[in-house]
């Protein structure tokens, strides 16, 4: 197959122009209707990685498992059933040929008109000589009946790949500059033997950013310097978003491997960039841990990462590889994602080709999502010169409005919790954003808390964090 070469495929049923209303990419951590994977697993070993993937997703949200051929179709439900995971519902098979299992990098990108209203798929040209995977978007458009919108014809003919592509939900995107590899038609080719990628367009910095910004809403594309021992140049190998502001960050040892240019990338981002809150981002480091024979990617180790991981809703599933390792990667997940259901699945096999959990699915958001931004509150110091209340501040957004918010709070999360009614910050404004006040605690206690929203008429309620109560942001 790769020996023939074949040509960029054609320009695919949909849309080939932007949405015609202005368009926000959803961030992964946002409400999802389903998750979709491709069933093309070479042995048991890949397919044993599906299975726990389908096992913990279904219990969160639809599962679409892509299949190549009726037989593959058949032998993915004989081998889910055989493994114990229930396929009567939430799961369902869709016939849709691919040439890989990365998922992540040729699977569409969700994005909503007008913040929340209509739900659109994005799909773009995907750097690899893979066609077939390329249509992937468009049959998932099918199959889940959401409008698929392609930058497969010029001006607009961008090509970009998931797995180096990152939104805050905020209209920030992030990727490595590989995005400028692939649309450059004189720089094709990776390090390694990843030599089957290409460019077909010659983009500008400035023409890249304005596809971005007309079919994904990106505003403000953060691009950093590439990897040298991270031979696909994903970022999702090495950065994870938390939420708006907190970023993940894979560290490895002084000097070694990547170690150098990922703090060379981070002080990067904490000199030119703030959070879409106008502070400075929240860094937390997770160790890039080395492989059996405890040797890392410098000397021709696996790429370990417990970075590329996954939301699905209440649950992350992480990759995990030996437990002397997993078990502080584990933790560190619980203690950043309080509530969180985190699922570790063994990712050894997945690692030797460059990619784990994050790679080889991908998220599809709600049609009807009610969106729930919230800065989390600092540490207080407060002085007993008069009463002080702790004003939480949210943008609460539906298609249909806001009928009403609660701030549920405590000082003990074994005990009740208690509420305040949000309300407008400034009545009659269309920025969306609600206010409740937190009364005065005593000092020296941590105050817990989350945030309830509901629209269309109460038929639509949701919290964040999305597992509260069991999670809950938190203040001194």
């Amino acid at each position: 197959y790769y020996a023939q070469r074949p040509p960029a495929p054609a320009t695919l049923s949909g849309f080939t122009t932007p949405p015609g209303v202005p368009v926000r990419a959803m961030a992964e951590w946002e409400e999802l209707e389903a998750l979709a994977i491709s069933w093309n697993a070479t042995s048991d070993a890949r397919r044993n990685i599906l299975t726990e993937i389908v096992r913990a997703a279904r219990e969160e949200c639809r599962v679409i498992i892509c299949c190549n051929t009726q037989t593959s179709l058949d032998g993915a439900k004989a081998y889910l059933t055989d493994n114990d995971v229930d396929i009567s519902s939430n799961v369902e098979f869709l016939l849709a040929p691919s040439n890989s299992i990365w998922i992540r990098d040729y699977g569409p990108n969700a994005v909503y008109a007008n913040d929340v209203d209509s739900l659109y798929l994005v799909d773009w040209i995907y750097n690899r000589q893979r066609p077939s995977d390329d249509a992937i978007p468009v049959r998932l458009g099918d199959q889940l009946d959401i409008p698929v919108y392609s930058t497969t014809a010029a001006p607009f003919d961008l090509v970009n790949t998931g797995g180096n592509f990152m939104s805050d939900g905020l209209s920030t995107g992030f990727s490595s500059k590989l995005v400028f590899r692939n649309n450059d038609q004189t720089q094709n080719g990776e390090c390694g033997n990843y030599d089957d990628i290409y460019g077909t367009t010659n983009h500008s910095e400035s023409s890249i950013d304005g596809v971005m910004e007309q079919f994904l809403g990106i505003k403000r594309y953060i691009k950093f310097d590439e990897l040298a021992y991270d031979c696909i140049h994903h970022i999702d190998m090495h950065i994870k978003l938390l939420d708006e502001e907190t970023i993940l960050l894979g560290k490895y040892p002084d000097n070694i491997a990547d170690g150098p240019q990922i703090e060379a990338n981070l002080a990067y981002l904490m000199d030119n960039h703030l959070s879409a809150f106008g502070t400075p981002y929240k860094v937390m480091r997770i160790e890039m841990p080395p492989d059996f024979d405890n040797t890392y990617p410098d000397k021709d180790g696996s790429y370990r990462t417990y970075v590329n991981a996954v939301f699905v809703n209440k649950t992350v599933l992480l990759p995990v590889y030996e437990e002397k390792y997993d078990t502080t990667a584990l933790r560190a997940w619980r203690e950043a994602l309080p509530g969180y259901n985190v699922v570790g699945i063994n990712s050894n096999e997945l690692i030797t080709f460059g990619g784990a959990i994050h790679c080889i699915t991908k998220e599809i958001g709600v049609s009807d999502p009610l969106r729930i931004v919230h800065q989390p509150l600092r540490d207080v110091v407060q002085t007993d010169s008069e009463p002080q209340n702790y004003s939480v501040h949210a943008l609460l957004q539906h298609r249909k409005g806001i009928d009403g918010g609660r701030v549920w709070y405590t000082t003990d999360t074994t005990a009740a919790w208690q509420f305040v009614d949000m309300a407008p910050f400034s009545p009659g404004d269309t920025a969306n954003i609600w206010v409740g006040h937190i009364p005065r605690q005593n000092g020296g206690q941590h105050v817990y808390y989350y945030i309830e929203a509901k629209a269309d008429g109460g038929q639509k309620t949701r919290v964040r964090p999305m597992p509260a109560p069991k999670g809950w942001w938190k203040f001194y």
